[in-house]
């Protein structure tokens, strides 16, 4: 059986390729060059002072409710940070979005900023600055607001649009800290407003074959997974500059693609690790490495007895693949999580089967999913507690990094709300 593209028929894309100037996951510097981005990143930064970006919350609320749209109306979204991935793959998505539509842009540089919403037919009074960003609270246009950042900045900017009344989709990893993404948790819930971060493989038509033919038990119990998560990261790329610092990025191939493996095998096996023991093996000689860790290996270990194996690498040839052994088959998925071109293989006995995928736009499917969650028609799957899980299993990879690859706990008392394979459709 071969696979059945039935997406854009774009080439394969692998997030965060630097030689590929649109096809990055993680968030994006906003500038065209990208210096400039990061000095007004740590400008806003530096703003939260010691205590961070939970010192948000302690500001007055300037808020009430934002309506939600009419029915039959669109959804309108904010997209904050005009980088690689918005400018590449969320931008145009909104052609293909069925229930999201384009109402505004949050961006340092407005030169930029008009000739992209001339581009996607955005008002130009719907153009807004890091500066003026707290005025969408009087903006009924807006009742989403797309936290498209690089990681350090997501906690304050994602605070601000719940504080201004919105609904926020954020890109992963949350934040680059436990206490920053618990200010965001805390943040929606004062505000009485949804945060969905954005784990597009959650609504992506392989990876929800993959969880459910794993669920159904024709593979036998899942004993081992392993994932592979990497690419070459370069210092000539200035989106891979802020990827490369400790405290924009919070783990460098970690946060930018480890998080990948980390989810996948979480979301595979429908349960949570217990444990978990980690390995680096970082040369400091190599100037991309003086502040982050290169390789990184670890195995998670689940109440079920299942193991899964992890690494990760801005040292890596390109790859986004995992496996998945079962008592009786296996189920390899290479590449994995591409913007498109994935490829998900069943082998059981001696016999192998390339599954048929129906492929679509991702980015355009989750904008429309937190568009019904909006309106009250679909469940909220990717919750800020499924992104802080994330952040405090990074933590403990690093701690156990740290300690030499000691064993450290990860019973933190999570459980998923809500199942993909089970809440999740595949769209026509």
């Amino acid at each position: 059986m071969s696979v059945r593209r039935t997406g854009p028929g774009m080439p394969a894309r692998i997030p965060g390729a630097g030689t590929d100037p649109i096809s990055l996951d993680s968030a994006t510097t906003d500038g065209s060059s990208g210096a400039s981005e990061i000095g007004i990143s740590r400008r806003l930064l530096m703003g939260l002072g010691a205590a961070g970006a939970g010192t948000l919350l302690m500001r007055p609320a300037i808020a009430s409710p934002t309506a939600g749209p009419a029915e039959g109306e669109g959804v309108g979204f904010a997209v904050v940070g005009l980088g690689r991935l918005s400018q590449g793959q969320i931008l145009p998505g909104f052609r293909n979005a069925r229930r999201a539509k384009l109402a505004a842009l949050v961006s340092g540089h407005p030169d930029k900023a008009a000739r992209l919403a001339a581009k996607h037919g955005v008002a130009k009074d719907a153009i807004y600055t890091y500066e003026t960003y707290d005025r969408i609270v009087d903006d009924p246009r807006i009742q989403v607001v797309y936290i498209v950042l690089p990681n350090a900045m997501h906690a304050e900017f994602t605070i601000r649009a719940l504080k201004a009344g919105k609904h926020v989709l954020c890109e992963k990893p949350m934040a680059t800290s436990v206490a920053d993404a618990e200010a965001m948790i805390a943040a929606a819930k004062a505000a009485g407003r949804k945060l969905m971060i954005a784990y597009r493989c959650h609504y992506e038509p392989l990876n929800l074959a993959a969880m459910r033919l794993i669920r159904s038990g024709k593979l036998g119990k899942p004993r081992v997974v392993v994932t592979q998560m990497g690419r070459q990261a370069s210092l000539s790329d200035p989106a891979d500059v802020w990827r490369l610092d400790m405290k924009m990025s919070g783990g460098g191939a970690l946060a930018d693609m480890g998080i990948y493996g980390i989810n996948g095998a979480r979301y595979l096996l429908n349960e949570e690790p217990v444990e978990v023991r980690a390995w680096a093996q970082t040369d400091r000689n190599d100037p991309r490495f003086r502040e982050v860790e290169d390789l990184i290996a670890w195995q998670f270990r689940f109440p079920s007895g299942a193991v899964a194996n992890g690494s990760t690498s801005f040292d890596y040839a390109p790859t986004m693949s995992y496996q998945v052994e079962c008592a009786q088959g296996r189920l390899v998925a290479d590449p994995g999580a591409f913007y498109n071109g994935n490829r998900l293989t069943v082998q059981t006995g001696y016999q192998s089967q390339v599954q048929a995928i129906h492929e679509i736009d991702q980015f355009a499917r989750e904008m429309d999913w937190m568009a019904d969650v909006v309106r009250g028609k679909a469940p909220l799957v990717s919750t800020g507690e499924e992104g802080l899980q994330d952040m405090r299993l990074m933590k403990a990879i690093l701690d156990s990094v740290a300690q030499g690859g000691a064993t450290v706990s990860t019973a933190f008392g999570y459980t998923r709300a809500v199942d993909p394979a089970k809440a999740v459709d595949v769209p026509a």
